[in-house]
């Protein structure tokens, strides 16, 4: 808005005012600032002006605050009559003297008054060094460097001098950093000397003690040295268009290169950074990007050799506003809402001023959020108000102005206001008309709140306008109430009533107090607690009780204490037992319920030496949190105490294992509780004698606020949670706080631990009021998951997403194990070793060094690498006759490890090492193998000679029994029983009886080259010029003639073929009638029993297969399958080919195949007999047998 000068200008905007509808306000008569005071720096007894005009509607009136507080007037400090302020000496002196601090200007003109922001005034000075440069040794061509730091206000200068001769800031080999450090690269010997820092600025100058550079000679054959970074980046919290220096020293041979990167991946600033030297990152003009965690990596010329160190930047910012307060007009009795919402780092504490003077909350005015909500607004609130964000950087201020509007129309404010106190939650309210349009009123609202205390809330009840009398029921016992009330009508609001103050009654204590116990020797046990606030009291305490007993006896004792003692020494006691205690609590009204049973053990007598228990205190932190704090008795010492154990459980459950706590700690926060509950907590020292006394408390955490209790949802988690990795022992950690929960106290809770946890009581609960936090003491090449929540105003928010981050695995501590070297050729070796015998350690890559002892003594080593998942190497072109040392060291990202103890390896000059052992320069792990065969020792060898012989034996063992069943499978014959014309052939046999069959030697007949199954089934087919083969077969067989001898010819006897089934016997009529006699030997009478004596299965019955496999059949000793006994029945696979027109018979072409009986020779052993001739019309008989 344009600024009028002139005062009829100004009176005319005012007037218009009026006139503007109570919607908004498009203009009014500003007070602003033209110029506002600026930090300034002076040397002591200069003159100083600080600034401040202000233009409004006049008369502006301006005064200065130094610290908060009206600055007085004095003869050396005045203001000027343009506002500023003049101090014609600035003095530093201590105390209040000192003209050092905040200052800021109060302008005032009748519409109200604004605050300037705030300018520090600091006197130039500078200290003595905090660090002096050293004196230092280094070999030439190396690196040498010097560093000092000195305190100064303004920064100093620093500059550095050589045998008192100012040196050049930078040149090709030296650079002089602005942080106080001196490098010199590829140091000369012209180079020794002495070497001092010299500190200038404003105030005064300073020179450092001088240290002296000594150079010695470099080594005629310099060995190759791995990078190794000696002076890394540090850890930096820098401002906003600020710089930032990021130093990185390496030395090796060949010299390293520098190079730098981000860890998050983001690409360096170019136009805002540049290098310093050999590598010294400098980032200038610095902003919020440029935060993050930089990487400096060194790297040998041309290999992949390298290492890095990192660090974090920080970057604060000084609060800047994202969203500002717009003036308001409003009636009265309406609400008016300011907002104002700012960024910075850390996050800015935002305040409201009314008039240049802190806003107070109360039941109408309140504050959150960022926001300010003025209700029920009354005349006085007109006024202009100010939005102040502050941080450690900076403040920013802005302003809005809240206009009035009064109405002529508006009753008058209800009179005569009384209060009767009802009981200790109610109280009654009357009061009568407005004098003036009480006619109009249409309801009353009753505006009540506690009388003490700041930032009490306000309470507000509307009723109808048929009443004048109102019990309000929803109050605290014991507390001072103060009410007014107001009358509404259409137009507007009413004025509002005189205030009255009530007190309501007391009542029954909420609940006993929380007991601490601890014990100053074997015999007694010190109870003490915490008076009860307030709200649990509900009135004055009257008196107290405390009950104790042991816990293996029955008798409870009884003690009535004064209601203003807080503690008392129970003495007598036995040592070494376990009491148990309670305490109840009363008012003038009554007792409470006795607190629950407290447990603790008196220590031993034996103890005298033990630490003494520790004063314990218990603190809730949010409704989830306890801070457990504690410091060491008096009589106590530190010296020889080993550390803490911290006990906590829930009342009525177990108690859980304790925490081990270092004996430096004074602190611990126990995470992860449930809201309103019982807590017990035990904290006591131990040294090496034992443990201590210990001290027990019990603390109730409080309610996590829900959205039925408040009527508000909970607060979101914190978002935008980022982890990256800081070191391998420590993660920083940021995050984002809710838009909404700006302006209002804001802690957070951030939980940790390795990814996989089981144990529950190992995660990590940690406390902070920012939004960034480095989380220290992990573990090295460790996955960790983290989480945040946010504590506000008694709420509590869910845990965030949670995020995934691995700490930077530690560089090796440890050499490489169990070397050994082995002469694999005359001038090859293999080289092999097990990675170094650390936890959580990562090996990316192996170096192995090895040289003759010629080459050893003149610097000369060969080097080899190989990745880290490589634990073997060769070793080729070595020399015969010569000793070669061998050693090998493990590398990863972080750094190097060191090298194994040199192992030797004899060469001799026919291509074998001369030795079993050699020698090992302090290593029991190294080993080296140097005589046989790939040089084997003779352990090895004969363990390998034994499993051969064992081998062979088993081939052998196996050839031979192949060969015995080869000749029992030759032994099979076939034999032709030739039976007597007068006996018949029987149509069926009789089975064998059971005890026949049992005691009976069954030889399963068989044939090479068909198999018999399990249940002495056969693929093989048998007709009476013996098996019939497959043509496969036959050709298989003549492909194999070669090999086979004296094979005999079998005779072609004419018979029908039928599937030969094991156990029976083939018969063939010639010319025979089913009915006629068959003379069998004599070795068969006794097996097939009389002819005729079964008639079951007749050769022209059709059924006769599925006869002949009846009951009749134990199947437990042999499955049998059956032959039909006519040509019907034969199996559907027997064609006529294999039958008459056999390819074996030729003599039997074209006649019809004639019927065969199957004579079933069950668990029956037969003689041998070779195949005989059968005359036509006698019936043959072939049996074969073993």
């Amino acid at each position: 808005m344009a600024c009028f000068n002139g005062e009829f200008c100004q009176r005319l905007l005012f007037s218009a005012v009026c006139l503007l509808p109570i919607s908004g306000v498009l203009c009014f008569s500003e007070l602003f600032f033209v110029k506002e005071p600026r930090d300034a720096t002076v040397v002591r007894r200069d003159a100083v002006i600080l600034d401040c005009q202000a233009k409004g509607e006049i008369p502006v009136h301006i005064r200065w605050l130094k610290n908060g507080s009206p600055l007085t007037k004095t003869d050396r400090i005045y203001p000027l009559t343009n506002g500023s302020l003049f101090i014609s000496e600035a003095e530093n002196r201590k105390g209040e003297k000192s003209d050092e601090g905040l200052y800021q200007c109060l302008a005032q003109n009748k519409y109200g008054a604004i605050l300037s922001q705030k300018a520090r005034l600091t006197i130039a000075s500078i200290s003595t060094f905090t660090q002096q440069p050293s004196s230092v040794v280094v070999t030439e061509g190396s690196v040498a460097r010097f560093t000092c730091k000195i305190s100064a206000v303004p920064p100093p200068i620093i500059t550095w001098e050589f045998n008192r001769v100012t040196l050049p800031l930078a040149t090709d080999r030296i650079t002089v950093l602005p942080s106080g450090v001196l490098q010199i690269q590829g140091v000369h010997q012209k180079d020794a000397g002495s070497y001092r820092c010299v500190a200038a600025n404003i105030a005064s100058r300073r020179r450092s003690v001088e240290a002296i550079l000594t150079v010695t000679p470099a080594p005629t054959v310099r060995i190759p040295q791995r990078p190794h970074i000696i002076a890394g980046p540090q850890n930096m919290t820098v401002t906003t268009h600020g710089r930032a220096l990021l130093e990185c020293v390496a030395v090796g041979n060949p010299r390293p290169l520098i190079s730098w990167s981000r860890a998050d991946h983001k690409p360096i600033d170019v136009y805002n950074t540049k290098v310093l030297g050999n590598g010294n990152l400098l980032i200038s003009d610095i902003k919020r990007q440029h935060a993050g965690v930089y990487v400096c990596r060194a790297t040998t010329p041309g290999t992949r050799n390298y290492t890095v160190a990192a660090a974090n930047v920080t970057v604060l910012a000084p609060p800047s506003l994202v969203e500002w307060p717009e003036s308001l007009t409003r009636p009265r009795a309406g609400t008016g809402r300011f907002v104002c919402h700012a960024e910075g780092v850390p996050s800015p504490h935002v305040t409201w001023l009314k008039n240049g003077e802190p806003v107070h909350a109360n039941g109408r005015i309140k504050m959150y959020n960022s926001k300010l909500v003025i209700n029920q607004i009354i005349p006085e609130d007109d006024a202009i108000y100010q939005c102040q964000a502050e941080n450690d950087q900076g403040s920013v201020l802005s302003t809005a102005r809240l206009i009035v509007v009064m109405s002529e129309d508006r009753p008058s404010a209800p009179r005569n206001i009384r209060a009767d106190t009802v009981s200790s939650s109610a109280i009654l309210l009357a009061w009568e008309r407005p004098h003036y349009n009480s006619d109009k009123v249409i309801a009353y609202s009753i505006h009540y709140m506690k009388a003490e205390g700041l930032n009490n809330e306000e309470y507000q009840v509307v009723i109808g306008n048929d009443t004048t009398r109102y019990i309000i029921d929803d109050l605290e016992p014991a507390w001072n109430y103060t009410f007014y009330i107001v009358a509404y009508m259409p137009m507007g609001a009413s004025r509002m009533s005189d205030n009255i103050i009530q007190h309501t009654l007391e009542d029954v204590p909420v609940r006993a107090p929380e007991l601490s116990l601890t014990s100053r020797s074997p015999t007694d046990i010190q109870v003490s607690w915490q008076p009860l606030s307030q709200k649990l009291s509900r009135g004055r305490i009257s008196a107290y009780r405390l009950w104790y007993r042991p816990s293996s006896e029955g008798v409870t004792h009884q003690l009535e204490l004064p209601g203003d003692q807080t503690k008392h020494l129970l003495e007598g006691l036995q040592p070494d037992m376990v009491y148990l205690l309670r305490i109840a609590v009363a008012t003038s009204v009554g007792w409470c319920e006795p607190s629950a049973w407290t447990s603790h053990r008196t220590p031993k007598a034996s103890s005298g030496e033990v630490p003494l228990a520790p004063e314990l205190q218990l603190e809730p932190l949010n409704c989830t949190t306890v801070t457990v704090r504690w410091r060491l008795a008096v009589r106590s010492s530190v010296a020889g105490m080993q550390g803490y154990r911290l006990f906590y459980h829930e009342e009525s459950q177990p108690e859980s294992a304790p925490i081990q706590l270092p004996p430096h700690l004074n602190q611990h926060t126990i995470g992860g509780l449930d809201p309103r509950k019982k807590y017990h907590v035990k904290l006591l020292a131990f040294n090496f004698i034992g443990e201590g006394y210990q001290a027990d408390r019990t603390i109730s955490t409080p309610g996590c606020v829900s959205v039925r209790d408040r009527l508000v949802p909970p607060p979101p988690p914190p978002h935008h949670v980022y982890a990256r990795t800081n070191s391998s022992s420590s993660v920083y950690l940021h995050w984002a706080r809710p838009a909404f929960t700006g302006g209002q106290t804001v802690n957070y809770t951030v939980r940790c631990n390795p990814v996989g946890l089981q144990n529950a009581s190992l995660v990590l609960y940690l406390q902070t009021g920012d939004q960034s936090l480095l989380v220290k003491d992990l573990e090295a090449n460790t996955r960790y998951e983290f989480a945040v929540r946010l504590h506000v105003d008694q709420l509590t928010s869910p845990w965030s997403p949670v995020v995934y981050q691995n700490t930077l695995p530690d560089a090796p501590a440890m050499p490489p194990t169990s070397v050994k070297v082995t002469l694999i050729e005359g001038d090859t070796a293999l080289v092999s070793w097990k990675p170094p015998n650390e936890p959580n350690i990562a090996v990316t890559r192996y170096t192995i060094l090895y040289a003759s002892r010629k080459a050893w003594v003149a610097g000369e080593w060969q080097i080899l690498q190989r990745e880290g998942s490589i634990t073997m190497a060769l070793l080729e072109n070595l020399q015969p006759g010569n000793v070669y040392l061998v050693k090998v060291s493990a590398s990863n990202q972080m750094g190097d490890g060191p090298f194994s103890s040199a192992v030797e390896l004899h060469v001799s000059t026919n291509g074998h090492s001369s030795g079993h052992v050699s020698r090992s320069h302090g290593s029991t792990h190294a080993t080296v193998f140097s005589d046989g065969f790939y040089h084997l020792d003779q352990q090895s060898m004969t363990g390998i000679i034994v499993g051969v012989s064992i081998a062979l034996t088993c081939i052998i063992i196996c050839a031979l029994i192949l060969m015995c069943r080869g000749n029992a499978k030759k032994s099979f014959t076939t034999k032709i029983i030739r039976p007597e014309s007068s006996q018949a052939v029987p149509t069926a046999i009789h089975r064998v009886g059971e005890s026949q069959a049992e005691s009976a030697d069954v030889i399963v007949p068989t044939m090479r080259d068909h198999f018999i199954d399990s249940k002495g089934g056969t693929d093989l087919i048998i007709n009476s010029y013996g098996p019939v083969r497959h043509t496969a077969e036959k050709k298989k067989e003549q492909r194999w003639n070669l090999f086979r001898k004296d094979e005999k010819q079998l005779k072609e006897v004419s018979c029908s073929s039928f599937l030969y089934q094991p156990g029976t016997t083939l018969l063939h009529p010639s010319g025979q009638e089913p009915g006629m006699s068959l003379q069998l030997p004599s070795s068969l009478h006794a097996l097939l029993g009389t002819p005729g004596s079964d008639t079951e299965g007749s050769h022209s019955s059709e059924g006769s297969h599925e006869t002949g496999d009846s009951g009749r059949y134990s199947h437990d000793e042999m499955e049998m399958a059956n032959l039909s006994s006519g040509t019907n029945s034969r199996p559907p696979s027997l064609s006529k080919e294999e039958c008459g027109e056999s390819e074996g018979s030729p003599d039997h072409m074209g006649k019809e195949c004639e019927p065969c009986h199957a004579v079933e020779l069950s668990d029956i052993t037969l003689p041998s007999a070779g195949r005989e001739d059968v005359n036509n019309g006698e019936t043959c008989v072939a049996v074969l047998a073993l």
